[in-house]
């Protein structure tokens, strides 16, 4: 998965906003390439789980239709734990060929990104290259 980095640096300052909840959103773009992201509101309001919030999801569909890209990535923030799927993430997977993207607050001045794909069998870590 490839980011230009403005777009890698806003989804670690939606993470730092949030803190302590967790953040949510969406990555689109084509094949592996990042094109726009989109902040989602947490309906949960937890620390340790979200739900994207309906009509956020529905005005990023509307805009991904309007720019002919697609969902490639969800990103959320664990901000107490590692960038590694939890339990719940695991349980919750419903399109297990998105990437999942972690930004893990728990060393919050130094932030882990990492990527899998949350497969029924496994999970897999993906590789993400930052783009100037």
């Amino acid at each position: 998965m490839r980011i230009p980095e403005p777009i890698f640096q806003r989804m670690l300052e939606h993470a730092r906003r949030e803190w302590p909840l967790e953040c949510c959103g969406i990555l689109a773009g084509e094949d592996d390439m990042v094109k726009r992201s989109f902040e989602m509101t947490n309906s949960e309001q937890s620390a340790v789980r979200y739900s994207m919030a309906p009509q956020d999801q529905l005005r990023a569909y509307d805009e991904m239709d309007r720019e002919g890209i697609e969902m490639i990535a969800i990103y959320h923030s664990h901000p107490h734990t590692i960038a590694f799927p939890s339990e719940t993430d695991v349980n919750l997977t419903v399109l297990p060929e998105l990437v999942s993207i972690i930004v893990s607050l728990k060393e919050k001045e130094d932030p882990v990104v990492k990527a899998f794909r949350i497969g029924k069998e496994a999970i897999y870590l993906q590789e993400i290259e930052v783009m100037p």
